[in-house]
């Protein structure tokens, strides 16, 4: 019998070709090399099939699959995952090689954690960095993250390791696009789980002109777009039947998000 891998990772990938290359390169030269690479080609137009072929790494699972959106190429990607770990990455970003190595083992000698986060340095198109992230940098234990979370999003994504059977018992929403991890954070804070991130910058993350945080979600308000997602989040516990003092912190956070997006609405209107 096939022996399972300790970390699947899960790329999904839509027109991902200018930077793909760099993005995969960096994967299979990680320090760990136990695990599969789940590769969801999400109905890609541009050349990333051509790359993702280009490269002959036996542990590359290859899922072409025509457009269903990133959340239900996630998803898919969870379903067939044999890892006993999954981790995220876009493929826009670039992995430092220890990063999985760091990751597992805090997840190896904490079982109690369910979900370990990373910090991230921006980088631009040319792969030059940019910055940091502060909320990122000022959240690393879980007692921070859960104080945080009901007020803004402090977890980056593609930098993300957690224990699979935490993936699969809470999928992403599609009723969420464009901030599904976000609502998985609250969802995973809502239940009690654990989530931690190690202090050192494992993942530089790529801002570039493409990506979603630019293309959809700076040119929103942002504010707007987290008040519907907690709104959205609080239906869905009350629907559960659950409630807590961290859902009551959330709905302040909400009212705070309603507030300020207004403001922020009438501000825009007036400089039109």
């Amino acid at each position: 019998m096939e022996k399972a891998p300790l970390i699947s990772v899960i790329l999904p990938v839509y027109n991902g070709g200018p930077f793909l290359r760099e993005t995969l390169e960096a994967l299979l030269g990680q320090s760990l090399g136990d695990f599969e690479l789940i590769i969801i080609n999400d109905g890609s137009t541009d050349d990333s099939e051509a790359i993702i072929l280009s490269f002959s790494d036996p542990r590359i699972r290859y899922l072409p699959q025509t457009n269903q959106g990133f959340i239900a190429s996630l998803n898919r990607g969870i379903a067939v995952a044999k890892g006993k770990y999954i981790a995220r990455i876009d493929a826009d970003d670039v992995c430092l090689p220890d990063r999985f190595a760091q990751q597992a083992s805090l997840l190896n000698d904490r079982p109690h954690v369910s979900v370990v986060g990373c910090f991230i340095t921006f980088i631009d198109e040319n792969g030059k960095e940019t910055g940091i992230w502060p909320e990122d940098r000022a959240t690393v234990t879980n007692k921070d993250i859960r104080r945080a979370l009901p007020h803004f999003n402090c977890i980056a994504h593609p930098g993300v390791m957690a224990r699979a059977e935490v993936f699969r018992e809470y999928p992403y929403r599609a009723s969420q696009k464009h901030i599904e991890d976000y609502d998985l954070w609250l969802r995973l804070a809502g239940d009690g789980k654990v989530m931690e991130k190690l202090p050192v910058p494992l993942l530089l993350y790529r801002v570039h002109s493409g990506s979603v945080t630019v293309s959809v979600i700076k040119k929103n308000n942002i504010f707007l777009r987290h008040f519907h997602c907690k709104r959205r989040y609080l239906a869905l516990r009350i629907s559960q039947g659950k409630w807590s003092m961290f859902d009551f912190h959330v709905l302040m956070g909400m009212c705070g998000d309603a507030v300020t997006a207004m403001v922020k609405s009438i501000k825009s209107r007036r400089n039109v």
